[in-house]
C-alpha cells in the first residue's frame, strides 16, 4: 500500500485515481488529503499569496515527513526547483495542454468584452490577440469556475481539466498553443517521492513517458531560467518532432505589457529551455 498526498478538489482526486490505476499492478494506492495555502485563499490571487507553491508545498512536506510515500501534483503548479530530500520521478503521458475559452468564441466576444482568468500569461496573450478585451481576476475550482462563467462573456481554462472531468461546457473555443502558448507543464502530470526511496522510485519510474518527461524538463528548464513561477507572464510549450524539440515560449514585459515569443529546436531540452529563456529576457531587457 502505497499513500499518496494530494490535495482535495475534485480535479485533484481524478489525478490521484489515476496515478492508481498506472501504479495497479504493481501497488496499492490510498490517498491522503492535503489542505494547500492555495485551497485556504481560493479567492485571493496566487500572486498575493506566494505564487506557485502554494498549492505544493504542504502536498510536498507531507512526503517528506513520512506521511505519505509520493505526491501527485499538475506539473503546472510545481516551482521550477524541486524541493531537497523529493525527486521529480514520474511524469506520465501528458493530456492536451492548450487553453480553452468557455462562454464565448474568441472572434464572437463583443468589442470590450470581459473575460475572467486569474493567470497573467493569459491575459497578456488575450491582449495581443484582442487589444479590446477587458479582464476579470477569477479563481477556485473548475466546478466554481463553471459557475461563475455566466457573470462574464468567457473564462478561461485548461482544456485538460474539463476532459479529466468530464464537463461539456455548450461554447468551448479550444486556442491552439501557437496564439495561446500555455503554462510549463500544462496538461501533465507530476509525481515526486523522497529521493532516497528507491523502491518507490522504481514504481513511479514505470508509469513514466519518456516523450512527456522530455518535453516537460525542457519546459521546466526554461522556467527555471526566468527564476519565475506562475505569478510571471510567461509560458512555454514543447513537443518532440521526430528525435528533435520544438519548442515555444512567450514572456511579457509587465502583466499588462507587451508579449515577446521565441521558437527554437534542439536535442537538449535543458540546454534549449535556458536559451529560450534568455532569448527573452534580452528581449524584454531592449
Amino acid at each position: 500500500m502505497l499513500r499518496a498526498a494530494t490535495r482535495g478538489s475534485a480535479l485533484a482526486r481524478w489525478q490521484t485515481a489515476h496515478i492508481a490505476e498506472l501504479l495497479s499492478r504493481a501497488a496499492d494506492v490510498e490517498p491522503l488529503l492535503v489542505t494547500t495555502a492555495g485551497d485556504r485563499h481560493a479567492e485571493t490571487p496566487i500572486s498575493a499569496i506566494g505564487g506557485k507553491g502554494v498549492f505544493v508545498k504542504e502536498v510536498q512536506a507531507a512526503v517528506l515527513d513520512g506521511r505519505a510515500d509520493l505526491a501527485v501534483h499538475s506539473a503546472k503548479d510545481l516551482p521550477a526547483v524541486t524541493p531537497e530530500g523529493l525527486t521529480l520521478a514520474a511524469v506520465p503521458r501528458r493530456a492536451d495542454p492548450r487553453d480553452v475559452l468557455v462562454g464565448c468564441g474568441l472572434s464572437d466576444l463583443p468589442e470590450g468584452g470581459l473575460v475572467a482568468t486569474g493567470s497573467a500569461r493569459r491575459r497578456v496573450q488575450l491582449r495581443e490577440l484582442r487589444p479590446d478585451l477587458r479582464f476579470a481576476e477569477l479563481r477556485g475550482n473548475i466546478a466554481t469556475r463553471l459557475a461563475k462563467a455566466a457573470d462574464f462573456d468567457a473564462v478561461v481554462m485548461a482544456k485538460a481539466a474539463l476532459d479529466r472531468l468530464g464537463e461539456h461546457p455548450p461554447v468551448v473555443d479550444v486556442l491552439g498553443c501557437d496564439a495561446m502558448v500555455p503554462q510549463v507543464g500544462q496538461g501533465a502530470l507530476a509525481v515526486e517521492c523522497r529521493a532516497d526511496d528507491d523502491r518507490v522510485g522504481a514504481l513511479l519510474a514505470a508509469i513514466q513517458d519518456p516523450i512527456t518527461r522530455r518535453e516537460v524538463d525542457a519546459e521546466r528548464s526554461f522556467l527555471a531560467t526566468l527564476g519565475g513561477d506562475c505569478t510571471l507572464p510567461a509560458g512555454a510549450h514543447a513537443h518532440v518532432r521526430g528525435d528533435t524539440l520544438v519548442m515555444r515560449a512567450v514572456l511579457a514585459d509587465s502583466p499588462d505589457g507587451r508579449c515577446h515569443t521565441v521558437v527554437g529546436e534542439g536535442n537538449d531540452g535543458e540546454a534549449l529551455g535556458q536559451d529560450l529563456a534568455r532569448q527573452l529576457l534580452d528581449l524584454v531587457a531592449r
